[in-house]
């Protein structure tokens, strides 16, 4: 059959059969929180507000405005002006710090967000019911159907210690330890993401010592928990100044530092954004004590404002003692598996290990060249083995293809030292 184009240059595209890694998702952070419905909904609003039901499912926020609108928070704080019985302002209160946490993380350039919520703020909130049910998809368990998330805050963990009553009740530091463990035991179980956690309000350097101290958990969720103090004077999203918890506004420093320069960058030496002051003003001393028992400090530089100052897990281990570190394993595992999937079921040969091979050393080529990885050449910074000195015919005939993949993560010059010497001048020489 005779040609029907026209005389010119065309171009036929076929597939390379070239298997590509796409990275994970870095920078989405996951808020429980109290929240309410209104009793005072705008009729005007285009985003009609959650329902009970709705906000008690992960719900996906793109923007603070979406979530105010979704949250009616204006008819939150309208109720919040007007009331005068003090169980009620601390009720709505409540949800504040939610609200809070949200704002300070796009405030601090975050993108994308999800919010989980516990809708009675007058009652404490049980560590069965922070944990949830994974078929209603509440709590953190409604988390583990969204891949996506990579960091989790709850900034009402300390209220959901105690009811609201006609008087102030204190948080219960044991209780609030059960609660963290409820985070620690989710993040441990998904290895995908990191806790950001909050000591209880009002504590003093030495207090957090002693807070430290106590927060024990073991090497393995240790290495997926952060903890950042003091807490932070905000100017309030209803124009009323609160001390809410960081998480928030450390999640959005997170999400900064990884569109800026990387998930390979420590996201400390950050200014903090919408924070008026800090709750606790540390000398180097406490900050050295604190530092040493793995608390991420904020502090006040002058000419240089609020900075976040401090890029440690909770763990001891060298290996997972930094932050950037484990959240770029983290990362690459993540990344890797989720584009792997199309290995399944192909034929277990040569062929298939080459083609992983190549997928996976292409991909930390690319990680090295940013800056993730040490080592002046890749071979420095990787190795990636997948042949026949690890797939042993006993694997294969499991159905199993093992990739062996060693990495040289950067770690953060967490502490600068500087030799200065004096070099005497020689003396004259006199005629």
């Amino acid at each position: 059959m005779p040609n029907p184009n026209p005389p010119g240059v065309f171009v036929k595209e076929l597939p390379s059969g070239v298997r590509t890694i796409t990275g994970a998702s870095t920078s989405v952070p996951a808020f429980l929180g109290y929240t309410k419905v209104s009793i005072k909904e705008d009729p005007n609003e285009t985003l009609k507000p959650f329902t009970e039901a709705d906000r008690k499912l992960p719900q996906k926020i793109g923007s603070w405005r979406e979530f105010a609108a979704r949250y009616d928070m204006a008819g939150i704080a309208e109720e919040l002006a007007e009331a005068s019985d003090p169980v009620i302002i601390r009720t709505l209160e409540r949800c504040f710090l939610l609200a809070e946490a949200v704002y300070g993380f796009f405030a601090n350039g975050g993108r994308t967000c999800y919010v989980v919520g516990f809708t009675s703020p007058k009652d404490a909130v049980s560590p069965e019911d922070l944990r949830g049910k994974q078929d209603e998809r509440t709590g953190l368990a409604g988390l583990e159907t969204v891949p996506e998330v990579t960091m989790v805050a709850v900034p009402s963990l300390w209220d959901m210690t105690t009811a609201v009553s006609t008087t102030v009740v204190q948080p219960d530091p044991d209780q609030g330890k059960v609660r963290m463990d409820e985070v620690l035991t989710h993040c441990t179980a998904l290895r995908n993401r990191l806790a950001i956690l909050d000591p209880p309000p009002g504590l003093n350097p030495g207090k957090m010592q002693e807070f430290a101290g106590k927060f024990g958990s073991s090497d393995d969720a240790a290495a997926f928990t952060t903890l950042y103090y003091p807490w932070v004077t905000v100017p309030g999203v209803n124009a009323q100044e609160r001390t809410v918890p960081p998480c928030g506004h450390i999640a959005g420093v997170w999400a900064r530092t990884d569109a800026e320069r990387g998930i390979f960058k420590a996201p400390a030496n950050q200014n903090l954004r919408g924070v008026l002051k800090l709750g606790t003003l540390l000398t180097d001393d406490e900050h050295g004590e604190l530092n040493a028992k793995g608390v991420n400090c904020l502090r006040a530089f002058p000419d240089r404002g609020l900075l976040v100052w401090g890029a440690r897990t909770r763990s001891t281990t060298r290996d997972w003692k930094y932050l950037n570190v484990r959240r770029l394993v983290s990362y690459l595992s993540d990344s890797i598996r989720q584009s792997s999937t199309w290995a399944v079921f192909e034929p277990n040969d040569e062929r298939l290990w080459a083609t992983l091979r190549h997928a996976v050393s292409s991909f930390l080529t690319d990680q090295w060249r940013q800056g993730a990885l040490a080592g002046r050449t890749p071979d420095e910074a990787f190795y990636v083995i997948c042949d026949d000195t690890n797939n042993k015919p006993e694997t294969m005939d499991e159905g199993k293809v093992i990739c062996d993949i060693g990495v040289a993560p950067v770690r953060p010059a967490e502490f600068v030292h500087f030799t200065i010497t004096q070099i005497a001048g020689q003396s004259g020489r006199t005629s």
